[in-house]
């Protein structure tokens, strides 16, 4: 399957596919109203939040547009959140997203950067794009910190599902002077 990082590891973290196992304890995720803060939507129960987004996931493997991949921390086992690369289609272009989203106890620990700089990483070793896109809500200053400690920079601001967004890009030449190539 196409974008996915199953098998890879970060310092404190391995990335592996998303199971349906996972499904309690991704719930909490949708529990925790702060998660919906940043986007323009009506959630439903956290279940039925919880089973759209595997169903999602799991649809995406199928169709080769990428997903999200389960982060566990090394230390603990315990499932921290998901981080992928996510084929995404932006003012009718189709672009390569690095999405990150963690359960609300791993927040403000790093984690979110981590897993996003390993995708980046991954994306421009293997070719898989010319840039990187990450898709952020104009309020969202946590992972507007996030793109920008992965290198990435306001490219433009757009309204993707009914909702503002900045658009933050990285291109690989200039990950390649970041990381001195």
């Amino acid at each position: 399957m196409k974008y996915l990082l199953d098998g890879e590891e970060t310092k404190r973290l391995r990335f592996r596919l998303i199971e349906r196992s996972d499904f309690s304890q991704w719930i909490p995720f949708f529990e925790e109203p702060s998660s919906f803060r940043f986007w323009n939507v009506q959630p439903q129960s956290p279940a039925v939040e919880c089973q759209r987004w595997y169903d999602k996931q799991f649809w995406r493997y199928h169709e080769d547009l990428g997903g999200m991949n389960a982060l566990i921390e090394k230390s603990s086992g315990k499932l921290v959140g998901h981080c992928g690369l996510l084929v995404q289609q932006v003012d009718h272009i189709k672009e390569l997203e690095i999405g990150y989203s963690l359960l609300p106890v791993f927040w403000n620990k790093g984690f979110a950067s981590e897993a996003a700089s390993k995708c980046r990483d991954v994306s421009f070793e293997l070719n898989y794009s010319p840039s990187l896109i990450s898709i952020i809500s104009l309020t969202n200053a946590p992972s507007a910190r996030v793109a920008e400690k992965n290198g990435m920079t306001i490219d433009k601001q757009t309204v993707y599902y009914n909702n503002p967004v900045n658009i933050f890009r990285i291109t690989r030449d200039s990950w390649c002077v970041i990381n001195g190539g």
